[in-house]
């Protein structure tokens, strides 16, 4: 993991967020190869479950539309949503000097005492440990002038709740009929206590959520659906292999709202800091009718946030299946699924992203900066960049310049030589083999298209 992350900083796909004043524990910058990849990730999940979502277990294709809420909204919403009340962690604080630490208390076990190996033996036997109290996982600020308890608001944890309070003006403007979706990608926060393992758990984080809404008799039906295209789809963008699982949780595990439901999975992913066990990539719950529900009430709205069935004539609260996956997780297993050691590189490495995530899609190298080279491998370079991310590098001998596309993760590198005005040829450099061919030069935008998608 620390070469990984070395890997990050010094290519530029992560920083820690302000940096220069010796950053702020929790929070992550993205660079310019970062910020790439995190959308190619954003991006195919939108296309796939959005905008071309494919057919559900009923033969029909799945209805989605999407909505983009306010990270601030009304403080009731989440006293609606039991977050207010309920949305805490058991925490134990060291009192031991030079200690001063705070750990979860049902997860104690898995921290290592930070006074490790000086004073504690790592379990904890000589910390002074207080007794469990709650610890509310909210942000908290205020909206307005004055800073008072009628102006406190909440940054959300979770963008599922902006999804539920907007479920009335959805079905109103637009022509969606059950089963159909909401879709939302976009920023949420938790003041995480003990934030750790790189971008892992961070206390500002990004989820792609949709909430999924039902007739309660299909519910079953419709989380196996949700639950095996999320895990496929996964394996799709590069993660296939023994490092990805699909696991089922134990009744003990359920949310308040899911203990009467079909089910909840996760998606997990092995991690370097988690081996040999797996951290959590996304979730698929059935999440009954448990925040229409809620909503009803709080809002008083009641009846009227029910969904009326025109063609059976009755209103119900429609049951709902949530896949919600975090942005940040599966950007970092992206990064430690392509990490790959090649001692046989001068690079040492390289990164074996699925040419569909790759940041860079393509390198254009003019192999020396003369004899029309340089204008024939900008002409392509512009022709290229018009669809995708393309670099144009003409410095350095070229086993420099593939080894940094392979720091970065690109699939294809093209060359431009003396052979290729004659010829109008270009050697192609494949990454992961390393082996090149000649294509021609108005063939190479057809054979990215098809190698990438």
């Amino acid at each position: 993991m620390d070469a990984i992350v070395a890997l990050c900083r010094r290519r530029g796909f992560i920083f820690q967020s302000s940096e220069i004043y010796g950053g702020i524990n929790g929070f992550w910058d993205y660079g310019p190869l970062g910020v790439e990849l995190k959308r190619n990730l954003k991006d195919a999940w939108w296309h796939d479950m959005v905008k071309c979502p494919p057919e559900g277990p009923d033969g029909h294709p799945v209805d989605m539309v999407g909505v983009d809420c306010t990270i601030i909204m009304n403080p009731k919403v989440w006293i609606a949503s039991g977050h207010v009340a309920g949305f805490n962690d058991p925490m134990r604080d060291c009192k031991t000097e030079g200690c001063k630490g705070r750990f979860r208390a049902d997860q104690i076990q898995q921290y290592q005492c930070p006074l490790k190996p000086s004073k504690c033996p790592g379990e904890f036997e000589k910390c002074q440990l207080t007794d469990a109290r709650q610890f509310n996982l909210m942000f908290e600020s205020h909206a307005g002038a004055i800073k008072d308890e009628a102006s406190k608001v909440y940054l959300r944890p979770e963008t599922a709740q902006g999804i539920f309070a907007n479920f009335r003006n959805v079905v109103d403007t637009s022509r969606v009929k059950v089963p159909f979706g909401i879709a939302q990608q976009g920023k949420a926060f938790r003041n995480e206590v003990t934030p750790r393992n790189y971008t892992f758990r961070s206390r500002e984080f990004e989820q792609m959520e949709i909430e999924f809404f039902i007739r309660p008799e299909s519910a079953k039906d419709y989380y196996t659906f949700w639950r095996d295209l999320r895990y496929n789809w996964w394996q799709s963008i590069g993660l296939a292999g023994e490092n990805l699982q699909l696991r089922e949780h134990d009744k003990d595990e359920l949310s308040h709202y899911a203990k009467e439901g079909a089910g909840t999975s996760d998606v997990e992913y092995r991690f370097p800091f988690t081996a040999p066990g797996f951290g959590e990539l996304e979730g698929i719950a059935h999440r009954t009718d448990f925040d229409l529900r809620a909503h009803a009430e709080h809002s008083g709205l009641g009846d009227r946030l029910k969904y009326f069935d025109q063609e059976k004539n009755e209103k119900y609260f429609p049951h709902v299946i949530e896949p919600s996956a975090g942005a940040d997780r599966g950007t970092l297993a992206l990064l430690c699924e392509a990490y790959t050691p090649d001692e046989s590189r001068p690079s040492k490495v390289y990164m074996k992203f699925h040419p569909r995530m790759a940041p860079i899609k393509a390198g254009v190298f003019p192999l020396v900066n003369k004899d029309g080279m340089p204008e024939i491998a900008h002409k392509l370079y512009m022709d290229l960049r018009s669809r995708w991310n393309i670099e144009y590098d003409p410095k350095q001998s070229i086993g420099k310049r593939y080894a940094r596309m392979d720091e970065a993760g690109t699939p294809y590198c093209f060359t431009i030589d003396g052979e290729t005005p004659g010829s109008n040829t270009v050697t192609v450099r494949e990454r992961d083999t390393q082996s090149q061919q000649r294509i021609a030069i108005d063939k190479v935008k057809a054979f990215l298209a098809e190698k990438i998608g």
